[in-house]
């Protein structure tokens, strides 16, 4: 999970059984992911901003990345 401190808080749990590589997510967010052995991990679990991230998630074509947010 990554968690976004401030106004708001972010998980982004990413199921990497679900993960095909394809690398979208670090094409997009290059800032928080990168491929490791084949899969998608995020570079940082406390961020304090989303930032692309949810661009991230929504590039994904198995949807194994999800943004949850929720105010403080």
């Amino acid at each position: 999970y990554i968690s976004v401190t401030g106004v708001q808080t972010c998980a982004l749990p990413i199921y990497k059984d679900a993960c095909i590589g394809c690398g979208a997510c670090a094409a997009i967010c290059p800032d928080n992911w990168e491929m490791k052995d084949g899969k998608a991990e995020p570079k940082a679990t406390e961020l304090d901003d989303a930032g692309c991230n949810q661009q991230a998630a929504d590039s994904c074509p198995v949807n194994c990345i999800k943004v949850e947010t929720e105010n403080e």
